[in-house]
């Protein structure tokens, strides 16, 4: 008498298999349809780029409005511009996203102000330039320039800071929490060196998105100093820094806008290029944090 083999798979274990495999399948090739007119867009760009691309263009001041010349000015602009925005817009929406998971209470006003950050987070971009133009502008009186333009993709950009901040800090277990705590750690010690290493990964999330939201966005810095022209320094530290915080700017985003639509006659490989260049810009940037996003979270023992 033969008995079964009772580490054969049975029908609903091969079923359950089949349905992986399926599940896995599918969403490979959602993901390869959806890279494939990305790439498509991003080869096109570069090809029609390709005739103005070259180190004076990248380092080259603008000149005749930008149909001649290159986009140092730009370029410095919008890299001044995100890192401005980020040294303001990271400690307050972390800080904020740590108070309101690990300190609020959970009543009904805690829960209004996720519910008003999260509303935020979908006003449109000419929405919250105004609120900058009658804000630090209008009511504060301070100069349009790098600062206030910085401040406004801030108040923009926080929505996303705080919630990737909350949502981080919830994937870490409360077992780590209640272990330190029963060693006599206070909640702060507790989440200075336990909570917040542990979910810098995800932190690390929300600060990619604003990266690239504020290298990108146009409406909000048109209204807070960006310009279509400066004279900038030739050679020097001013060659390197060439925008005080006070100071109107040129910015990527803002330069493409304008020789796209504004000026007739442009080349282009000028408006190409700039794109292209704002593109890489923003995925060089996204790249190291997501570089760095993967090894923390590879040094996560849970």
């Amino acid at each position: 008498m033969s008995s079964a083999n009772p580490f054969i798979p049975s029908a609903y274990e091969l079923d359950k298999e089949k349905r992986a495999q399926l599940a896995r399948w599918s969403t490979l090739a959602v993901t390869v349809a959806l890279l494939i007119p990305v790439a498509l867009i991003l080869t096109l760009i570069a090809l029609k780029a390709q005739p103005a691309l070259s180190w004076e263009y990248l380092t080259g001041d603008v000149s005749r409005s930008g149909a001649a010349g290159g986009i140092w000015g730009p370029l410095m602009g919008t890299f001044y511009l995100t890192l401005l925005c980020l040294a303001i817009v990271a400690p307050i929406g972390i800080l904020a996203g740590v108070y309101i998971h690990e300190y609020a209470p959970d009543n009904a006003f805690t829960r209004a102000i996720m519910v008003a950050v999260t509303s935020l987070a979908g006003v449109p971009s000419i929405v919250h330039a105004l609120f900058g133009l009658g804000a630090f502008v209008a009511t504060l009186g301070m100069p349009k320039g790098l600062l206030t333009a910085a401040m406004t993709l801030s108040v923009m950009t926080l929505p996303v800071i705080i919630t990737s901040t909350r949502e981080a800090l919830s994937s870490v277990p409360k077992n780590f929490r209640e272990a330190c705590w029963n060693l006599g750690a206070s909640r702060w010690q507790t989440i200075r060196t336990i909570v917040l290493p542990n979910s810098f990964g995800g932190i690390l999330t929300g600060v990619i998105l604003v990266i690239a939201r504020a290298a990108g966005e146009t409406a909000p810095i048109m209204f807070m100093g960006a310009v279509m022209w400066l004279r900038i320094a030739p050679a020097g530290p001013e060659r390197l820094m060439p925008y005080g915080l006070n100071d109107e700017f040129m910015a990527l985003s803002n330069h493409l806008n304008l020789i796209s639509k504004d000026i007739p006659g442009m080349p282009e490989e000028m408006k190409f290029g700039s794109a292209l260049v704002l593109l890489s810009l923003i995925l060089f940037i996204n790249g190291i944090a997501s570089l760095v996003r993967l090894r923390l979270r590879r040094r996560k023992r849970w």
